[in-house]
């Protein structure tokens, strides 16, 4: 297991040399950096240097309020800058895309490719469900407070055929108390779509290799969105996972650690400038 470190305000598990090419993968709702286990010894053992934060109030790291959309980017910002990262293979998946992608065309040249996993990054989206019960007043509040760590178990479970106990157990950190509870409901509120709409373009622009991994059985971010990231994004690449549902990294671990690496080798390593 990768070792627990600080940067930048935030917990983070680190893998393989000081001087590898750094990868940061940025974890979704609601889990932490626990999620790129089996992705961070993959990196390691391929000579990468793999850095995954917790966002602020989730796993070791502690809250930063407001639990907004817009912390979390300044939180990844302060990282990437702490360490001295930049340019990064940025690896995102669920929140962690819209987080991970808008610090990315915020920063032209501070990522040298992405990997996009079962989120969103487009104006004319729609929430699912769960969330529109999170961004309404009251009903978000009920929710939240009614959480418990079996029925927190079984609502992954619904929905993740490769969640652990362990896992479980590394995720709940970020119900524990009040403060962190209500950056769930502050995180969702402040997913307004149409905050997206400069961004528009914005990924083709960047012109970076890029990986699209996904989920096929995925409820809440569809293979449609997929694809559509595919067609948007000239030169991407994408692979599906038939069984994987939205938490591909957990249902899919080895298959979606070793396409990761592959990409990496064959898209960053191989087509790096002699002079980088």
């Amino acid at each position: 297991m990768s070792s627990l470190a600080q940067a930048g305000g935030l917990a983070y598990r680190e893998t393989g040399p000081a001087d590898g090419i750094p990868v940061v993968l940025v974890h979704g709702y609601p889990e932490s950096s626990y999620m790129w286990r089996e992705a961070l010894a993959a990196l390691g053992e391929a000579g990468w240097r793999g850095l995954a934060p917790d966002l602020p109030g989730y796993g070791d790291s502690e809250p930063q309020p407001p639990g907004t959309w817009e912390r979390h980017i300044e939180a990844l910002q302060r990282f990437v800058a702490e360490l001295g990262l930049a340019p990064v293979v940025l690896v995102t998946h669920d929140w962690g895309v819209p987080i991970g992608l808008r610090w990315a065309c915020d920063n032209p040249g501070a990522a040298r490719a992405l990997v996009i996993s079962d989120g969103g990054f487009f104006a004319d989206r729609r929430w699912h469900d769960l969330a529109n019960v999170m961004r309404t007043p009251g009903e978000g509040e009920r929710l939240i407070a009614a959480y418990t760590r079996d029925g927190f178990g079984q609502a992954l479970s619904a929905v993740s055929t490769g969640i652990t106990e362990d896992a479980l157990d590394e995720y709940w950190n970020g119900f524990d108390g009040d403060t962190r509870r209500q950056g769930h409901l502050e995180l969702y509120r402040s997913g307004d779509f149409e905050k997206l709409e400069p961004y528009e373009g914005c990924l083709a622009e960047l012109a970076l290799p890029t990986l699209i991994l996904w989920g096929a059985q995925d409820r809440f971010a569809t293979v449609k969105m997929a694809r559509r990231f595919y067609d948007e994004v000239p030169g991407s690449e994408l692979a599906v996972f038939d069984d994987a549902g939205h938490f591909v990294w957990e249902d899919e671990p080895a298959g979606a650690a070793e396409t990761l690496v592959e990409f990496l080798a064959r898209r960053v390593l191989h087509e790096r400038p002699q002079d980088a």
